[in-house]
């Protein structure tokens, strides 16, 4: 699943921890209209398994995860 999207909107949170990474996905996710992608950047450890529970709880499909270096990058699409 490491595939590069075009992004929307970028949100880095490298040298953030839980539950900053969340907090700011969804306060920037909720500025997209409904189609439109979402590129996260993290660096903690715990991103991959958050983010992913993010998506399933909140319906927003998550379209590509993977590490690239120190960092986790994610991209959503804005589902609903």
């Amino acid at each position: 699943m490491n595939h590069e999207y075009t992004a929307d909107t970028v949100v880095d949170c490298s040298g953030l921890l839980c539950p900053m990474p969340i907090l700011n996905t969804t306060k920037a996710i909720n500025t997209l209209e409904i189609g439109q992608v979402l590129k996260l950047i993290a660096t903690d450890p715990g991103s991959p398994p958050d983010m992913n529970a993010w998506s399933r709880q909140t319906g927003h499909e998550l379209l590509s995860a993977f590490q690239q270096d120190e960092k986790y990058i994610f991209y959503f699409r804005r589902s609903k």
